[in-house]
């Protein structure tokens, strides 16, 4: 897909198509970053973004430890509450 530099004020900006934007969700603030072969638009993510799918996941399984028996024999035989 082809787009035009384009005048914007004292700067250069190009128009995205509407279809662009909405299959690679960008919108509102984005960041660009120079790349050898041109400019990369990626759209911004929030500081911990995605914490609460990961906390509620893992209270469903709050019974079971997240790393496997992590035992020794110690733990296993002697130790008592």
């Amino acid at each position: 897909m082809k787009a035009q530099v384009i005048q914007i004020g004292n700067s250069q900006g190009i128009r995205l198509p509407k279809m662009l934007l909405e299959e690679s969700g960008v919108s509102g603030e984005v960041e660009l970053e120079i790349h050898q072969d041109g400019i990369l638009i990626r759209r911004t993510t929030r500081p911990r973004e995605g914490w609460e799918a990961a906390f509620k996941a893992s209270a469903e399984n709050d019974d079971e430890l997240l790393d496997g028996d992590v035992g020794n024999v110690f733990d296993r035989r002697q130790w008592q509450w």
